[in-house]
């Protein structure tokens, strides 16, 4: 959650420091006139300041240290403030423009989540919505986001937003950037990822500790973000650096079968494509895009070996004994093999589930 104080003192007012200028000449039964005498600054100049058209410098604050017996930080000090109002009146001025973008984005599900906090404000949204992106405005944020130099790639099995899609990215690599990972090493990422396989039938909280460990330590972050409304993913997976690696999943799918096709999804995209594209998938499984493709084969082929799969295939006789038999055999979770017999029409959607767990959620709070 990213916001520690819900309820901020953000005050709307400075005195401008040509109040504060006349208030001492007036305990001092000085006039403008002799103020600019005293300093060598045109009555012009004086007369400005008053008026609050002009600002205090740095010099013309010393000069008043001399004259009003004031310090010359306090002068800066005041200026200071009065600029930076004066600036965040003209920034909110700016923020009320772009208050339509705000309807293209998840807002409640942000707030819900603690990355905005509430407010009636519009602009305010505006503003915290901007810094939560880490962009200056909307149109930095759809060249960002929205331009073809994105190069996401999706399933078009669902109709998906955008902005949603945006922000489920943006909470992915915020949380990426509080794990610190080694060097992204290709040759020990394959390695690590046998020994990952070997954790389809461990508990979750084990499965969620060493994941992360095991994927920080060759330079891959992995990242678990619930799909916020509008998102439709399982995955995704870009390069934050040439160095670092970031999988992010959702858990969409609360099966085992699903939750670990996606995560070896995600990482077939890190070795074997390139670092520029940002692949973004609902299931993996619907894509006719060959890269997407090239992942499912992968993640498939990476569980459950191609060779083994085909033997037990030409004996298999239905028996459901046999799918744990063989799960074992080749060191997997046995609802990893429903789901591929399932996929392969082997098995009807609604058979032998029974193996499979249903409760993977290593989302935020899991």
């Amino acid at each position: 959650m990213a916001i520690k104080n819900k309820f901020r003192y953000d005050p709307d007012y400075a005195i401008p420091p040509g109040e504060t200028v006349v208030e001492s000449l007036e305990s001092l039964g000085m006039t403008q006139a002799e103020l600019a005498t005293r300093t060598g600054r045109p009555l012009k100049t004086i007369n400005e300041i008053a008026r609050g058209k002009t600002a205090i410098t740095p010099e013309t604050a010393l000069q008043f240290e001399k004259v009003l017996g004031i310090s010359a930080s306090f002068w800066n000090s005041l200026e200071t403030k009065h600029q930076q109002l004066l600036a965040k009146k003209r920034d909110k001025q700016t923020l009320n423009r772009f208050v339509g973008w705000l309807d293209e984005l998840p807002i409640k599900d942000l707030v819900a989540r603690g990355w905005l906090h509430p407010t009636s404000d519009k602009a305010d949204l505006v503003s915290q919505a901007l810094a939560f992106f880490g962009v200056s405005d909307p149109n930095v944020w759809r060249q960002l986001w929205l331009s073809p130099k994105a190069s996401f790639h999706r399933s078009q099995a669902f109709k998906t937003s955008p902005g949603a899609t945006a922000a489920w990215l943006r909470i992915g690599e915020l949380g990426a950037q509080k794990i610190r990972c080694e060097a992204f090493d290709r040759n020990k990422f394959k390695l690590e990822l046998e020994k990952i396989r070997g954790l389809t039938n461990a508990p979750l909280p084990r499965i969620k500790k060493e994941l992360i460990e095991r994927c920080r330590r060759v330079g891959v972050a992995v990242v678990f973000v619930a799909e916020l409304h509008g998102t439709h993913v399982s995955g995704a997976t870009q390069w934050l650096s040439a160095d670092k690696a970031l999988i992010q999943l959702s858990c969409r799918y609360k099966s085992d079968d699903q939750f670990w096709h996606a995560f070896f999804h995600e990482a077939g995209h890190i070795l074997l494509h390139g670092k520029r594209a940002v692949f973004i998938d609902d299931s993996g499984n619907n894509s006719t895009e060959e890269q997407e493709r090239e992942a499912h084969e992968f993640a498939s082929s990476f569980l459950v070996p191609p060779s083994k799969l085909r033997r037990f295939l030409d004996g298999w006789a239905g028996d459901q004994t046999a799918i744990q038999e063989f799960a074992d055999e080749v060191g997997i979770a046995p609802g990893i093999v429903v789901g591929q017999l399932q996929h392969r029409k082997v098995l009807q959607f609604h058979e032998l589930n029974f193996l499979r767990r249903f409760d993977f959620d290593l989302t935020e709070g899991n």
